[in-house]
């Protein structure tokens, strides 16, 4: 049985670390998308635990506004936060939210990890997008540099792997989670 804070856990770490307004809705629509493909890929028979998948969505960007004023990396900060407070394995998957640890191209099956950081990069503040429109702002933001614009073009072609992986098994196609915009349960 793995440690896992609740919702409401979850909700009072964004109080605790000053959670920008901002931050605390694009963590909201990930959850919507990671759930969304959480549960479909369930239902398709895969092992994944629900739970999990909420309270690291919940919680991938718990760093971000710290991170903000002590530039340190959100992802590694979060982790660790989420590390001392006795949760591992939500801890994990925020770390690995922006980059994976293990190239999509060789996974087998696609796990909690794999779907909070797909659905991460799914949502665009507040928006499910397309991955190439994410990638765009991504390149617009980041890609400074002739190094930086290659990274991440290497990195949206991994992203693209990755997206391939989770939707084979599943009845639905990418595109059908733009659909999530006009719901409003998150």
């Amino acid at each position: 049985m793995i440690q896992m804070p609740s919702k409401d856990d979850c909700l009072a770490l964004w109080d605790t670390h000053g959670m920008l307004p901002n931050i605390r809705e694009h963590s909201l629509r990930v959850t919507q998308v990671a759930l969304f493909l959480g549960e479909a890929l369930a239902a398709a028979g895969f092992p994944l635990r629900l739970p999990l998948i909420e309270a690291a969505a919940l919680l991938h960007d718990l760093g971000k506004t710290p991170c903000f004023k002590n530039g340190q990396k959100h992802a590694d900060w979060g982790a660790a936060v989420l590390l001392e407070l006795g949760y591992p394995e939500v801890a994990q998957i925020v770390k690995e939210h922006v980059y994976l640890a293990v190239d999509p191209a060789e996974l087998q099956v696609p796990g909690e990890t794999e779907v909070v950081n797909y659905a991460d990069k799914r949502v665009l503040h507040t928006r499910v997008v397309t991955l190439s429109q994410r990638f765009a702002d991504i390149l617009e933001r980041y890609g400074r540099t002739p190094e930086n614009r290659a990274r991440l073009a290497a990195l949206e072609i991994q992203f693209h792997a990755l997206e391939e992986k989770i939707f084979a098994p599943l009845d639905l196609h990418p595109m059908d989670l733009l659909q999530l915009n006009d719901r409003r349960d998150r």
